[in-house]
């Protein structure tokens, strides 16, 4: 038997890697290459007033495309069951992420694992006991995910002010999304440490459609961000 002991020199950060998410995929060669840059998660737009709205047969042709250990993740706002339903059986989400005002119970219906998302400002999430409160709601999903206040529901590329996060519990992983660029997001990163970032609009050149250089730049700013943090 062989002992292997570890010996750390310095404490870690709370998270030693960042996880990413992409959002809005429409188009096969933006999976692709979200997969080489090495993307945790690619999230698909069920919502039929978004822009990247996709129908779940054009879904399912997508996400065969997504390789080994990358995430897919399917959005819906304030959905009918059987959309839901639908989707689950084109594509075989890895994740169902709910950006509206869904119940506990509309969210856990499905026994399938879940993310909710707040729209961080809007009324009733507008302070920090005030969204923290929204937060304990849902303890069972996988992870809290917080975006700006918009009615475009994401993807409007706008942010919020991080300080409303000051109270949500560290009990669910935290999602950061809104407004996320590569120009800003470290910066936000030493705010919050969340465990993962989800970006649409900041990797676009038009809504549903990535742009390689972009994506690149981003995975590039968290993983050099992340060798800092690792470093002090």
């Amino acid at each position: 038997m062989i002992n292997l002991v570890i010996t750390m020199t310095k404490s870690p950060p709370i998270h030693l890697r960042t996880r990413i998410k992409f959002c809005g995929l429409t188009r096969a060669q933006d999976i692709q290459c979200a997969a080489q840059l090495g993307a945790d998660a690619l999230g698909f737009v069920f919502y039929p007033k978004s822009k990247r709205y996709l129908e779940p047969t054009q879904a399912g042709q997508l996400a065969a495309l997504v390789p080994a250990f990358v995430s897919t993740v399917a959005l819906f706002v304030e959905p009918e069951e059987r959309l839901v339903r639908e989707v689950i059986s084109a594509m075989h989400p890895t994740y169902l992420q709910f950006h509206g005002d869904e119940p506990l119970s509309d969210c856990e219906r499905f026994e399938w694992p879940y993310i909710k998302a707040f729209r961080v400002g809007a009324p009733g999430l507008d302070t920090p006991e005030g969204l923290a409160q929204a937060c304990l709601k849902y303890p069972t999903a996988k992870a809290w995910l917080f975006d700006s206040y918009t009615p475009s529901y994401g993807g409007s590329g706008h942010g919020f002010d991080r300080h409303l996060l000051s109270q949500v519990p560290d009990t669910v992983p935290m999602i950061l999304s809104g407004g996320l660029k590569a120009d800003n997001v470290v910066s936000l990163l030493a705010q919050t440490q969340p465990w993962a970032v989800d970006v649409s609009s900041g990797v676009e050149v038009a809504p549903g459609v990535k742009s390689a250089d972009l994506m690149a730049a981003f995975v590039q700013t968290i993983h050099q961000a992340d060798a800092r943090a690792f470093e002090l």
